[in-house]
């Protein structure tokens, strides 16, 4: 379901009552931290998840350094609850939810032909369900940002998925979930998002083609998946950065591309799209940026957040190589230390 002037009125109204009525906005006592994970996030399937280049266990990594770091006590996780089908269907439509019932629809989007041989009950329990965790933890982050100023979720970024289609690893559209419960539940009206993972961010662009209340800054490499020309139409600020591409270019794209967004639009919310898929040596992204490099670009995103004082959520979104985890814990305790975030000190009562 989309926003756009098409839809009818008893649409928008469902939309609205189904957003009112979930239950993935709860409170969040102070003793816990705006960094949102849960175990159940993490994909094991008879070993088939290793058929994908993905790291499906990269999300419990993070949180496993950020915790062996001593910059996290994992009693302060937030952990979410699973997107509901009435969640699902404030964007999605029903026929596309019924389509993930067939596990061969589910193996081409996941890109793990195998998948399609089991049983669908097997294939909901052991990938659909850690995807809608994950969904409700991108949902629960805009909130949770709203009221901290910033939240991570350890997951999501599902980017290539829209109402209507899935694919690229990514079943459900939870940019677009997140960015809907936030208009309605947040009363935000002007959203930007920034995408920064190598590969364009097709889904929500499709999502949000006839919606001004959203602004688009996606930095991506041309010659890559997804290839979606049709929604490279509906990107506000178009920042393609070729294979082979550089640290220290593409930091100096980033930053013309920040100022030019700065001046264009004052979000309300800030959703951040953090792949780490940029980094050398990653099979799919073709770019070459150091570890570093990711660690700097996403401190000028949060930086440029706190400047404007918008609430920002973070997603960690794609990245296929083992040490992607690393990367990204590592950027954490970064941004803690140039006082962007907080997460070892705080109020410790419930």
């Amino acid at each position: 379901m989309s926003s756009s002037p098409s839809c009818s009125a008893a649409d928008n109204n469902l939309m609205r009552n189904r957003i009112l009525s979930t239950k993935l906005y709860f409170d969040v006592p102070l003793s816990k931290l705006p960094l949102i994970y849960s175990n159940s996030y993490d994909i094991s399937f008879l070993g088939i998840e290793k058929l994908h280049p993905f790291d499906s266990s990269k999300w419990g990594r993070i949180c496993n350094f950020l915790v062996s770091f001593g910059v996290l006590d994992k009693n302060r996780i937030v952990e979410p609850l699973e997107a509901s089908k009435d969640d699902l269907l404030v964007v999605h439509s029903e026929s596309y939810l019924n389509s993930l019932k067939e596990s061969s629809n589910v193996a081409k989007i996941i890109e793990v032909p195998p998948v399609a041989l089991f049983p669908n009950c097997l294939v909901q329990h052991k990938v659909l369900f850690p995807f809608r965790k994950q969904v409700g933890g991108t949902i629960l982050a805009a909130k949770l940002a709203k009221e901290r100023g910033w939240a991570i979720n350890v997951g999501g970024g599902f980017h290539h998925c829209s109402a209507e289609n899935g694919g690229g690893f990514c079943a459900y559209a939870d940019i677009s979930l997140c960015i809907q419960f936030a208009f309605v539940q947040l009363n935000i009206s002007r959203v930007m998002i920034i995408d920064l993972d190598a590969h364009q961010g097709n889904g929500h662009e499709m999502d949000f083609a006839d919606d001004n209340r959203v602004y688009i800054l996606d930095m991506y490499n041309p010659g890559i998946y997804p290839l979606d020309y049709e929604a490279r139409n509906y990107i506000n600020q178009k920042v393609e950065v070729k294979s082979g591409t550089r640290t220290e270019e593409y930091l100096l794209k980033l930053d013309e591309a920040l100022e030019v967004a700065g001046r264009r639009l004052e979000p309300e919310l800030l959703v951040y799209n953090a792949g780490t898929d940029i980094l050398e040596g990653d099979p799919l992204g073709r770019l070459k940026i150091s570890p570093d490099g990711i660690a700097l670009r996403d401190e000028k995103v949060f930086r440029f957040a706190r400047e404007k004082n918008i609430p920002i959520v973070m997603l960690t979104s794609g990245g296929y190589m083992k040490s992607s985890a690393r990367v990204i814990a590592d950027s954490i305790v970064n941004l803690e230390k140039k006082c962007l975030i907080e997460t070892s000190g705080g109020s410790k009562d419930a």
